[in-house]
């Protein structure tokens, strides 16, 4: 699996605690791999290359987590130029990219790191690991976000990306968008079969 450094993705690993033998081969490990490693739900032996061993470029997060990276064989760093690319990427079988969104458009178009023209991140690994996933055999790519800003007052399905915001990923590499709502399946459909998808995940008050 490779988790995003995003807030919202990292919220999907609350929910893996219920695995067992996860791999991971991440751009960035953060404090959301502590409590997965201790109950023995990543354990990467079952990964299909640079198995036994949790991949990375980088580490951010708490004095724990520095303290646990440091005493740990079970860490491994690589430059971003191995981890990130697709072609690595696409050797996992059964690849899991888990990523989040600030908005995605009605044809499936995301963006992920500005709201409007103020950015809030850079583009990073989640174009990479998407291609990669999508590559992989039995892969998957996710993009997560909520179906409203946090007061429910506006939508983050959209019928167009707010003015200035970039495409972080290009609607031909998206394959699923989930929020609260349930997942919409992308990849391959045409135009109108997303815009159908997309509203049946956009929160009720927005579908009309």
């Amino acid at each position: 699996i490779r988790i995003g450094p995003e807030t919202g993705a990292q919220a999907v690993a609350d929910f893996l605690r219920d695995k067992k033998d996860l791999g991971v081969h991440t751009e960035t490990v953060g404090d959301w791999i502590l409590p997965l490693v201790e109950a023995k739900s990543v354990t990467c032996t079952r990964k299909s290359i640079n198995r036994g061993r949790i991949v990375a470029s980088s580490c951010m997060g708490s004095r724990a987590l520095y303290d646990f990276v440091n005493d740990k064989s079970l860490f491994e760093f690589h430059p971003s130029e191995f981890v990130n690319d697709p072609g690595i990427i696409a050797r996992h079988e059964n690849m899991v990219s888990i990523g989040a969104a600030v908005e995605v458009d009605l044809t499936g178009q995301v963006c992920a790191d500005s709201q409007g023209y103020a950015f809030s991140a850079g583009v990073g690994g989640q174009v990479d690991f998407a291609r990669g996933a999508a590559r992989s055999r039995g892969g998957r790519s996710i993009i997560c976000l909520p179906s409203t800003d946090p007061k429910g007052t506006t939508s983050n399905i959209v019928v167009h990306l707010s003015e200035g915001a970039g495409v972080t990923i290009a609607r031909s590499d998206v394959q699923y968008v989930v929020t609260e709502y349930g997942a919409a399946y992308l990849h391959g459909k045409s135009i109108r079969d997303r815009v159908l998808a997309l509203v049946n995940i956009a929160h009720p008050k927005f579908r009309g």
